[in-house]
């Protein structure tokens, strides 16, 4: 299916819309106009506002010396290959160039350049963090055959890690679930969420962290879309489901506060960079 397609359920993944293919072997014998760059410095896009604004996929725009150590494979689309490439930490930036967290760039840049970027984020990290085997503490070097680091010792396979999450939009006949994290924009509530845990499945995943977070049971769980979210390797799969019995009773580690809410009076929530937007969106229109 196009990767930029949307689901029947209107649900828009931004960090799933890139058709980049991660072909292997890499390809060789490229021309330099084949080739396109993505920068990042530390966990920060690096983007381009001359002469193009919000330039961040880049081809010979690529200053000589900025970008140290080996590129990194991305994955091909069509005929032209993308990699990723660290800026030093401590290095200038030359005049026209700027760093910017990925998530606020949405709307300054095509949303096809916004998930490039954090999949190149994405990969740079796991390479970073498995440069040294886990098992032997041996050197590790990229695998040509597939997204993986295989020691030089033991021959042990690491693969980029994704840490399956849930979130579930709570229905209370006309209302809806909503809480605020402590760690959230203040004023800006959202649905419910947490990490499934080793022996769950995702629906008893929903129900844990539903009893856990706010003391409610519920029931007809059903699957809405999911979309990866890569701060750093969260996989989030969100889900409806209808509430069945219980008062709320929220753990304060967790959550400050926590309402029904109907329609007419929504309190601000996440934006539309998020499947937590998709859900409540959907609800708010009937369409769920």
């Amino acid at each position: 299916m196009d990767a930029t397609r949307r689901s029947d359920m209107e649900h828009y993944p931004l960090y799933a819309v890139h058709p980049l293919h991660s072909v292997f072997p890499e390809p060789e014998d490229l021309s330099p106009a084949q080739r396109r760059w993505i920068l990042v410095q530390n966990t920060s896009v690096v983007f381009r506002d001359e002469p193009a604004p919000g330039t961040v996929v880049m081809g010979d725009l690529l200053p000589e010396g900025l970008a140290s150590g080996a590129p990194v494979y991305l994955g091909t689309d069509n005929d032209l290959c993308y990699y990723a490439a660290e800026v030093a930490s401590g290095a200038t930036l030359p005049p026209g160039w700027e760093t910017s967290p990925v998530r606020e760039l949405h709307g300054v840049v095509p949303d096809r350049d916004m998930a490039y970027a954090a999949y190149a984020i994405r990969i740079l990290d796991f390479d970073r963090s498995n440069t040294f085997c886990g098992k032997c503490g041996a050197n590790t070097r990229p695998s040509t055959t597939e997204r993986a680091r295989i020691c030089t010792s033991c021959s042990r396979i690491v693969y980029p890690r994704v840490s399956p999450a849930i979130i579930v939009l709570l229905k209370k006949g006309e209302k809806v679930l909503l809480a605020r994290s402590p760690r959230f924009t203040p004023g800006v509530y959202s649905i419910l969420a947490g990490f499934n845990e080793p022996g769950e499945n995702l629906e008893q995943t929903v129900h844990r962290e539903v009893g856990e977070e706010v003391g409610i049971a519920v029931k007809n769980i059903r699957y809405f879309g999911s979309e990866p979210w890569p701060f750093p390797d969260s996989l989030m799969i969100g889900f409806v489901a209808d509430y069945d019995s219980g008062e709320i009773r929220i753990d304060p580690r967790e959550i400050e506060e926590a309402s029904w809410f109907s329609r007419e009076n929504l309190p601000p929530f996440p934006s539309k960079t998020s499947i937590s937007w998709a859900l409540i969106e959907a609800w708010r229109r009937g369409e769920v």
